[in-house]
Parts: C-alpha cells; structure tokens; sequence
C-alpha cells in the first residue's frame, strides 16, 4: 500500500495566504502615577490693594485698566503742596542749624565760646535733620508707588477725588507665577508631599494643560469636611490665568515607568490577555499571552510577556492567526491616527478586497 504524507490543509491554507494588510503600534515605554483629582482656585503669587493713608484729593493716575507695571513705579499722586513747603521749610532749618554749629565750633576752638552751646547747637542740627526726614515721609504718603512688578485692575478712581484713609485706590497683583489651592481627603495625606506633579485644566482653555509642583501642604485638617488644602505653584508667563479661576487638578502620586500599549491591540480570552507581535524581519505575527496591570484612557500597563518597543497589530487584529504574514500599512500614533491611515490607503484596499 502506498501511503502518501499530506501536508495539515491549514499549513497549505496559511502559505497560500496573501500578507494580511494591519495598521501597527509600538509598545511604549511611559511615565504613570495614581492620579488624585480635585477643584482648585487660582491665586495671585503676591496681591495687594494699594490704599491711602491721608485725607487728600486725588492729584494724577498713572495707569491704565489693566496695565503691567513695575515695582517702583508711580501709580497714584495726591496733592501735596502743603508737605513740599513743609519739607521746604525744615530743609531751610537744616541749613540755619549748620551755619550757627559751624559758628560755635569756630568759637569753641579759639575757646571764645562754651562748650554746652556747641553741643546744643548740634542738637539743634539733629532736630532739624529729623523733621526733614518726618516731611519727607508725609511728602511719600502722598505718592503711591508699585511694591513689586504686577497687572493692576481696572481704574476706578479719577482725579480731583476726594480721598480718606483705607480708601481703596489700586488692585496690584503678580501673575508670571500663580498658586492653585485645592483640597483633598485627608486619607490621602501619607501619600501627599512637597514636589508632586500636578495637571491642571480650566474651561476656558479646553485645549490646554498646565503643569506644576505641590509647594505647600496646610498645617490643618479641615475638621467639618476631613479635608487638607493643598498649594501648586504654576508658571504663567503668558497672563492666561487669572485669580480666582476655578481649575481642575491632577495631583500624580507614586509616579513610575510602564510599558504601555494601547488597549485595542488586546485580544481576551476569558481571563488571558492575548496580542500578535509582529516580527518585523520575517514580517509574520507571534500570538503572544500578556500580563496586565492598571489602565488609563485607552493605554493598558503590560506587566509581563512584552518589552517596549516591540511591534504590534492594532487594527486588523481579527483577520490575522498566529504565524500570519502581514503588510504593515503604517504605525499609528497620536500624530498619525488610524482614521487617517486608512483614508490614505482607502482605495488599495478596497482593491484587495473585491479584486481589481
């Protein structure tokens, strides 16, 4: 009897197969902390409202609503004649005081004079040396100045105003640098310290994210809600944010380096996770068991089976078997999404699948 070895007909079915068209993605390896998500308030770096001190009618204002100032500079002038001449009069003083010090030192030398009217006439010098100093610091009263560089508010008030002390006279903050204060559950707190990374977002830039660190932690629990503010420092070179913006943070705990994947080259059998790496000398798929870990937004942490950078199927992971050939289209990534990938290859495939 002649006995004839036959090949398994889906051995001669697989290299009879034409390479299966896939879009690829490539295990990453990526940075991943617990987030801890919480709303905060944007504050100032340093803030203040600039009041008057004196009684006094509003001379000239030297800024604009809304204006970058710097420190040092004048911002509001009120009408101070009557402390120039004050400070006019003891200046007077001063030089009077010294012409009769100088006569007495004169006299006292050539010992034509007593030496208690040289020491009260230095005396007299250093009192009128003071009252200079207390006009100059009523004259000071008068001129508002900037403490530190920062945007003022809007303009509120005009001169020819009459105003008193504590009236309110300019809003000055700094905002190259802003705090965000945010509370969290006070279980939380073993796991919170100085440095963290935060994310935030606000709804006025949809499409933005703002980063910064934790940088101080309140000596307090709030005892009515079990909560602890906490304090980011963000950069805001720009003027985006404003005080007083709600945010909303991310504070990433336990920060550490993953290999990622995203989550639709996964194929579930039951409990096992399976995946199909592609050889990218031979050009054929290896259907590979994994280990899983945590998930974030359509990435899944591989803790086992897989090292970054590895090549896998993404799309067209149900028309490919383990040992498949395939032809890679492209690889997909966020600058290069798979919708845009198959509009470029649209029509060769739809040719390699109903023929030419």
């Amino acid at each position: 009897m002649l006995l004839v070895a036959l090949a398994p007909p889906s051995a001669h079915a697989q290299a009879d197969r034409p390479a299966t068209a896939v879009i690829a993605s490539d295990a990453e390896r990526q940075t991943w902390s617990d987030p801890l998500e919480a709303l905060g308030t944007v504050r100032a770096d340093e803030s203040v409202t600039l009041s008057a001190t004196v009684t006094e009618i509003i001379r000239a204002v030297h800024f604009n609503d809304g204006e970058r100032v710097a420190q040092g500079d004048l911002l509001v002038h009120l009408e101070d004649l009557e402390e120039q001449a004050e400070l006019a009069a003891a200046q007077a003083r001063l030089v009077e005081q010294r012409n009769v010090l100088a006569r007495a030192r004169d006299l006292a030398e050539r010992n034509l004079g007593a030496r208690a009217e040289l020491e009260d006439a230095r005396a007299r010098v250093q009192q009128a040396q003071a009252e200079i100093e207390a006009a100059q610091a009523r004259l000071a009263a008068h001129r508002i100045h900037a403490p530190f560089d920062g945007v003022v508010g809007l303009r509120e008030i005009s001169p020819g105003m009459l105003v008193s002390p504590g009236t309110a006279l300019v809003r000055l903050d700094k905002l190259d640098v802003v705090d965000v204060d945010f509370t969290v559950p006070s279980r939380h707190l073993g796991a919170i310290s100085r440095g963290q990374t935060i994310t935030a977002s606000t709804d006025a830039y949809p499409d933005r994210r703002f980063s910064g660190r934790v940088t101080g932690i309140d000596n307090r629990i709030d005892p009515a809600t079990r909560s602890i503010t906490l304090r980011a420092r963000i950069d805001n070179d720009d003027g985006a944010l404003r005080p007083g913006q709600l945010m909303q943070t991310i504070l990433e705990r336990d920060r550490r380096e993953v290999v990622a994947v995203p989550e639709s080259v996964l194929l579930p059998q039951g409990e096992h996770q399976y995946l199909f790496v592609i050889d990218r000398e031979a050009m054929t798929v290896e259907r590979r068991e994994v280990e899983i870990g945590e998930r974030r937004e359509g990435w899944v942490e591989v803790t086992g089976g897989l090292d970054p950078g590895e090549r896998l199927v993404r799309h067209g992971i149900q028309k490919v078997r383990d040992g498949d050939a395939v032809r890679v289209l492209d690889v997909a990534d966020e600058d290069n999404p798979i919708r845009e990938i198959l509009r470029r290859h649209r029509d060769a495939l739809d040719t390699e699948r109903n023929g030419p």
